[in-house]
């Protein structure tokens, strides 16, 4: 075997031959180099670093029906809504929350004024603890119902109407204090369903004001 294949053959003897050279750092083409002080003060634009800088015009973004919100006509309202499904779900839960805490206050309020034959701290805090309970559950169950069988109707209303507005929210808002109310009588019905209707349109116009 000859002196030269050894050399290829052995990393040594190569390392050993080889020879280095320097470039001047003064020819590698740079129009603006960026500095580490450029990024302290704040005079560069750390964005411009990503690859996709400078793309925004010419990026399709695409819109998932997950998050794409009510094309309904009057629907763009202060609460964005992807359709029927959140007013039921989102509707129902904040009424029944707030119904709950607005039953609780009540029932602190009757429960720490309810007269008791003895003067007993055991027996007030029971008192008002029962209070609580039976005015918050009872508050909060009547709110969820309404707000339930109310945004099933003004749903159907939308959708049957092809828009949503005031007056469509006052028609679902009426017939659902006619409907809560219906077996006690026409004068309760009526009653439910003037008070319900006044809320919701009030509600409808708040959401569009805001």
């Amino acid at each position: 075997m000859d002196s030269s294949s050894t050399s290829q053959a052995d990393p040594t003897t190569a390392l050993r031959t080889a020879t280095f050279t320097r470039s001047d750092a003064s020819s590698v083409p740079y129009d603006n180099p960026v500095t580490a002080s450029d990024l302290l003060l704040g005079s560069y634009d750390p964005t411009k670093l990503h690859p996709l800088a400078g793309l925004e015009d010419k990026l399709d973004y695409l819109l998932l029906d997950d998050e794409k919100t009510s094309d309904l006509p009057g629907s763009g309202t202060a609460i964005p809504s992807r359709g029927w499904s959140d007013d039921l779900c989102y509707g129902t839960g904040t009424m029944y929350l707030s119904g709950l805490a607005l039953g609780g206050v009540w029932g602190l309020r009757e429960g720490a004024r309810r007269p008791l034959a003895a003067s007993n701290a055991r027996l007030r805090i029971n008192s008002i603890l029962n209070s609580i309970t039976r005015r918050g559950t009872f508050i909060g169950n009547s709110a969820g119902v309404l707000a339930l069988v109310y945004n099933g109707i003004n749903s159907i209303v939308d959708q049957a109407r092809g828009k949503h507005d005031t007056l469509g929210s006052m028609a679902a808002g009426a017939l659902t204090g006619a409907i809560y109310k219906s077996t006690a009588g026409v004068k309760p019905a009526l009653a439910a369903a003037t008070i319900i209707s006044s809320l919701a349109g009030l509600w409808s116009y708040v959401k569009r004001s805001v």
